[in-house]
Parts: C-alpha cells; sequence; structure tokens
C-alpha cells in the first residue's frame, strides 16, 4: 500500500479564536483554554482623564465595553497580567478574578503586588525565562514602558511569548517601545502572531509611552508573521486610530500585515 511520506510532517493546527475586547483586553481561546490577557472591565468613564491638554480631557475607559464580553468572561480559565496600570488590570477585574478564583501568571516584579490584592497568582517570569504553561511554554520578554526619562516611573512591565500545542506562536509584546529585546523576539523567534499596543499613548509631559509611528512601522516591517494591532480608541492619552493607522499602513504597503479588529471583534487565525 502506498504511504504519502509528507503525512508524517503534517502538523495538526487547532483552533485559535483572539477575542479583541478593548485597549489591551483580549481573549485567546483554544479548544481547552480560554485565556484572558490584560483585563480593563471597569465601566465607561470610572477612571480620570490621563491628559488635561495634550489630548481632550475625558474620563477613562473612553467607550464601554462589548455586550458580548460577559459571555466570554465566564468561560475564562486562566489571566496573563503584563503590569499593573488600570489599563491592563482595574478593580474590576480584580473582584472577577478573586471570585472565579482565576490562575493568573506575571512578571515576578509584580508578583507581590497582585497577591496582596488577592489574586490567584500561581506563576510569576523573569525577562527571557521560559516556563511550562498549559501544556506548551511561555517566556518572559522585556519590555520598556515609554522613550528616555518617562520609563523609569512607568514602572515594570513583562511581555510573553507563547508556544501552545500545535497553535500559532504569539507574541504579546505588552506597553512598550521597539528595544533590542522586541527585534530579538521578531528576527530570532519568529512569531507567527505578535499583539502590538498602537495608539501612541502620551501624557501631556515627556515622550511617548509605547511605540511611536516610526517604530510601529519598523516593526509591522520585521516581522515575518501577522500584526494584530490594539490599544486604541479606549483611553484618552491614545491619539493614533484605527482610521490614522490604517492610512499609515496603506501608505506604506504594509496593510496586509496587520489586523485591526474593532472593539468586540473575534479573529479566527487558523
Amino acid at each position: 500500500m502506498h504511504v504519502n511520506r509528507s503525512l508524517h510532517s503534517f502538523k495538526i493546527r487547532y483552533m485559535l479564536k483572539i477575542h479583541h475586547i478593548r485597549n489591551a483586553t483580549m481573549i485567546l481561546e483554544t479548544e481547552k483554554d480560554i485565556i484572558l490577557i490584560d483585563p480593563m472591565l471597569g465601566n465607561q468613564g470610572i477612571m480620570p482623564s490621563f491628559t488635561l491638554f495634550r489630548h481632550k480631557a475625558r474620563k477613562n475607559p473612553t467607550v464601554p465595553l462589548p455586550d458580548n464580553t460577559n459571555l466570554l468572561l465566564e468561560k475564562v480559565t486562566h489571566c496573563l497580567i503584563t503590569h499593573q496600570h488600570p489599563d491592563h488590570i482595574d478593580n474590576k477585574a480584580v473582584a472577577l478574578l478573586i471570585k472565579k478564583n482565576i490562575p493568573v501568571t506575571c512578571g515576578v516584579k509584580d508578583e507581590k503586588a497582585f497577591k496582596k490584592r488577592g489574586l490567584n497568582v500561581v506563576q510569576s517570569l523573569k525577562y527571557w525565562e521560559q516556563q511550562d504553561f498549559l501544556g506548551g511554554t511561555i517566556e518572559g520578554i522585556p519590555a520598556k514602558h515609554g522613550y528616555g526619562f518617562v520609563a523609569k516611573p512607568m514602572g515594570n512591565v513583562i511581555g510573553f511569548y507563547l508556544k501552545l500545542p500545535n497553535q500559532k506562536s504569539i507574541y504579546l509584546s505588552s506597553d512598550t517601545i521597539y528595544t533590542t529585546a522586541v527585534d530579538t523576539v521578531l528576527k530570532e523567534y519568529k512569531p507567527d502572531i505578535s499583539v502590538l499596543a498602537t495608539g501612541a499613548a502620551q501624557f501631556d509631559l515627556f515622550k511617548q509611552l509605547i511605540m511611536n509611528t516610526d517604530d510601529i512601522l519598523k516593526f509591522v516591517k520585521t516581522t515575518s508573521g501577522k500584526v494584530i494591532a490594539n490599544h486604541m480608541e479606549a483611553i484618552n492619552h491614545c491619539p493614533l486610530t484605527r482610521v490614522k493607522l490604517k492610512k499609515l499602513l496603506a501608505k506604506n504597503n504594509l496593510a496586509q500585515k496587520v489586523l485591526i479588529p474593532e472593539d468586540g471583534e473575534m479573529m479566527d487565525m487558523n
């Protein structure tokens, strides 16, 4: 009987859905795991404005949660948190994680603070440390939250590189500027999917807190995989909108490499 030898090297891909919720909040859904990332779940306008004069003063979040959010949250089995800022983990999210006793993975420098808030931290990572995670691996990736001086008061941030069983590799770059660490991940790890904060956030003083438009373009050009753009149009200190980003990418012939989901949108990544 003839056997097609190419079948022996065929790698099965299983379901991977990515739900963009709002800002940096998203959900990775596989057959057996529902992973919540950087949950900002509070009502619209519950937080003060993050700028007063550089960008229009508006209470945050500036938009409500999508209608389908609660149904997704009911199924969450794990949570990844990149840092302590309230647009990545707010009080309502803390209450939900405590109520459901959701296992949390974070950076080692945030572990103590999250445990003090009552979170069920089961795993913490150092930069460049790889650990087992949901049958695959997770690695802590360095992140720098801002250009120049402002990065220091912005505190600890960590990105994550995920390799789940029979899934595309995922790089959650977190709130970061373009650094040698980011460059290393894109060129050497070659993630299939990268999630990039693209709102060009900036306070009234100092430089941008995440990548400016030049570095966003550099990130997209450097990666060999797809990019999911988030962290836009939900916090008032993020001036780069979806429309502006689409125009920027189109002008540089990069639109085909980037997905720009609306709040509540589900992306089938198979």
